[in-house]
């Protein structure tokens, strides 16, 4: 379509969220949905180049993901440690679906994006007498190579460093803001976003950001399980609309289920308190109710093996002994170094009456990290034009089925800077599409006149989901594709999502009535489309590979499954789900083949 100026119409898909018209705009170079180590280092570096950016983050600027991680960030910062060797771990971890190229970015680069993130005004840990960065080692690292900030409050720390960098350059900010949906213009390259602000103030309500380029950063979907580390605001949302807009996602079945989180009785829902891997690195034992240290004999590193290794270790362990939870050994510690090294552990297990100087503390695997998200490549490019993602909302193909611990702030930041190098350097298109990755020129941006809602009708027969749905979908993950699975419990779990969105889709039918357009009824839609696609692609994945965990096909089988799958939705809501041919990703253009929809 094209506007009656010459210019193309800003509109949304039609499969895009209901949601009123949006009411004010604004305009940018680049728009960046998310406040993590990857959004607002995209940020950083394109303001830097010029260009003029919005950063829209759901919560506070310091208020996502990043916050919240403890262990550190790993690169080869030591002395004897090399890109390679941290490649070679990254690989083993990521059971044979890491895409090799991107994890050698990853690995060469990191080193110097977390100098230039310390020059940005990151603190990290460091030896009082040579100022050194300390450095410890997590599961499935052969070194140390974890640097940390202020013992276990490595997120805080980054986070802290790069608000105050994003707000002393003057970036524009709009928080408190959902996303909703992503709008495209008549040759279907991203356009900008809509987006709900909740609260009063200068931006209130639906509105849009318009943009020639659209960066997602908006972190992980822990949502869709009862218990997860991951905040409230973790709705995979960025999924959801870089679903809705047409791009790719691959690898959603690899959730990693973090081994050790404090476990706070069998009704605990929500947000639960992580207890870091660096726990373990620094010699902790895992132990069951006699004290057994049974990762012994299950693989070389024993409590510091990959995480979905431990995961399945202490649930085999709990299945065996008829057991809820095992537990972390560290009163050996003492109370000097829980207090020095780890002061944020130590006060979140005591709020919760747990005291590790004297006990040990009881734990069991949650939903942790999505190492499967929307499909880029070594750009951050999506297959969508003009559309970029990094950070846990992207699939790099680092990370591959289960993610090396520490890798993840890493990635963000690599990727977030090769992805602002792209945008500002004008460079070609988003692989086998038409258009630039760089901001849109005024010609091509839209006007103040041109449309910027959904086309008349766009939603069809699309309904909103209630609020209280979001619990539904929760407990239906955590029974039937939590970290044990079957055909049994997905099929289960598939048969009781779609029942989910008939109800409310038989209702719209009935009476044209659907859940009120709101905050909770947007994410309670996000989390059912998310949630979906995680149990379609864990269905057709026949096997046992990192961090998914099939009970009926225990065997890993790289003849049949080593490759990716990649998943697509379809303007009528129904989804396409076909393989790779091997465990590299094709380029978008590459023929689709094997295909498999399923509504």
């Amino acid at each position: 379509m094209t506007h009656p100026t010459g210019r193309p119409e800003a509109v949304a898909p039609a499969t895009a969220l209901r949601a009123a018209a949006p009411g004010w705009a604004t305009e940018a170079d680049v728009v960046v949905v998310g406040s993590g180590v990857a959004g607002l280092t995209v940020a950083l570096r394109c303001a830097a180049a010029g260009a003029r950016v919005t950063v829209v983050t759901k919560a506070r600027l310091d208020d996502g993901s990043t916050r919240w991680a403890q262990g550190g960030i790993a690169a080869a910062l030591g002395e004897g440690d090399t890109p390679e060797q941290h490649l070679d771990d990254t690989l083993v971890a990521g059971a044979g679906l890491c895409d090799e190229r991107a994890v050698r970015t990853l690995v060469t680069e990191g080193p110097d994006a977390v100098r230039r993130l310390i020059a940005t005004g990151a603190r990290f840990d460091a030896d009082d007498d040579t100022g050194e960065i300390l450095l410890t080692r997590e599961g499935g690292h052969h070194r140390r190579r974890i640097a940390h900030a202020g013992g276990d409050a490595t997120g805080a720390e980054i986070s802290r460093a790069l608000v105050e960098a994003v707000r002393e350059a003057g970036i524009d900010t709009v928080e408190n803001a959902l996303v909703l949906d992503l709008l495209k213009n008549g040759s279907g390259r991203a356009a900008g976003v809509t987006l709900h602000v909740m609260g009063e103030g200068r931006r209130d309500g639906v509105g849009a950001v318009r943009a020639g380029a659209v960066v997602l950063a908006t972190g992980g979907m822990g949502q869709i399980f009862s218990a997860t580390t991951n905040p409230a605001v973790s709705t995979g949302d960025g999924v959801a609309l870089a679903l809705r807009a047409g791009a790719e996602v691959s690898d959603l079945e690899f959730v990693q289920f973090h081994p050790t989180v404090l476990w706070l009785g069998p009704e605990a829902e929500g947000q639960q308190p992580l207890v870091s891997e660096a726990v373990r690195g620094e010699g902790a034992h895992l132990v069951d109710a006699d004290g057994v240290r049974f990762m012994r004999g299950q693989h070389e590193l024993a409590e510091l093996a990959p995480r979905d290794i431990v995961a399945k270790g202490i649930t085999r362990r709990m299945q065996e002994r008829g057991a809820e939870h095992m537990y972390l050994d560290a009163r050996h510690f003492g109370a000097r170094m829980w207090e020095r090294r780890f002061p944020t552990i130590l006060a979140a297990c005591r709020a919760h009456g747990i005291d590790p100087v004297t006990e040990p503390i009881p734990v069991a695997p949650a939903a942790h990290y999505a190492s499967g998200g929307v499909r880029t490549d070594l750009h951050g490019r999506t297959t969508v034009p003009g559309l970029y993602a990094c950070g846990e909302v992207a699939c790099t193909g680092v990370h591959g089925a289960n993610r090396l611990a520490s890798n993840s702030l890493l990635e963000g930041l690599v990727f977030a800077e090769r992805i602002a190098e792209d945008i500002t350097a004008g460079a070609a298109g988003a692989a086998g599409a038409e258009g630039p990755a760089r901001p849109a020129t005024a010609a091509e941006r839209p006007g103040p006149d041109e449309r910027t809602e959904p086309d008349e009708g766009a939603p069809g027969g699309a309904p909103l989901l209630a609020s209280e749905a979001r619990y539904e979908i929760q407990h239906i993950m955590t029974h039937g594709a939590g970290v044990l699975r079957s055909a049994e419990s997905l099929a289960r779990a598939a048969d009781r999502l779609e029942r989910v969105h008939d109800e409310a889709a038989a209702q719209l039918r009935r009476d044209g009535k659907t859940a009120e357009p709101g905050v909770e009824t947007w994410e309670a839609t996000n989390l059912h489309l998310v949630a979906r696609v995680l149990v379609a692609a864990a269905l057709r994945r026949e096997e046992t590979r990192g961090c998914h965990w099939r009970e009926d096909r225990p065997a890993r089988d790289d003849a049949a499954w080593r490759r990716h799958l990649l998943v697509t939705l379809g303007p009528d809501g129904a989804l396409d789900v076909r393989s790779t041919d091997s465990e590299a990703f094709p380029p978008p253009t590459t023929p689709r083949t094997e295909t498999e929809s399923r509504p």
